[in-house]
C-alpha cells in the first residue's frame, strides 16, 4: 500500500511549482505556465482527499506559510496573465466582430 504524502509535503511541492509558475508567467511561456497548473491541480486533488486532516501547531503554521507563499505567487502570475487574457479578449472579439460584418455582407 502507498502512503499518500503529508499535507505539508504537498504543500511544499505546490509552493516550488507555484514559484516556477511566476518564473514561466514573467517569461511568457504559456505552454511551460499550463503545465505547470496542471500539476499543482493534480496536488490539490490529492489534498482534497486527504482523510489525515489532524496536523501539529507546527505543521499548521507551514502549512499557514506555505499558503501564504502560494497565494502571493498567484498574485504574481495574474499579473501577468490578465493583460495577455485581456488582448486576446479583445483580438477574439475583434475578429468575431469581422466574421459577422462579412457574414451580414453576405447576405
Amino acid at each position: 500500500m502507498l502512503l499518500m504524502p503529508s499535507q505539508t509535503t504537498l504543500y511544499e511541492e505546490m509552493s516550488i511549482l507555484s514559484a516556477q509558475m511566476v518564473e514561466a508567467a514573467r517569461a511568457n511561456d504559456w505552454d511551460r505556465l499550463i503545465a505547470l497548473e496542471q500539476a499543482v491541480a493534480k496536488l490539490r486533488a490529492m489534498l482534497m482527499n486527504d482523510d489525515n486532516n489532524a496536523l501539529t501547531e507546527s505543521e499548521l503554521e507551514s502549512k499557514t506559510r506555505l499558503i501564504q507563499r502560494i497565494l502571493e505567487d498567484d498574485a504574481e502570475v495574474r499579473r501577468h496573465t490578465e493583460p495577455w487574457m485581456e488582448r486576446l479578449r479583445h483580438f477574439l472579439g475583434d475578429a468575431a466582430k469581422k466574421r459577422l460584418r462579412a457574414q451580414s455582407n453576405g447576405l
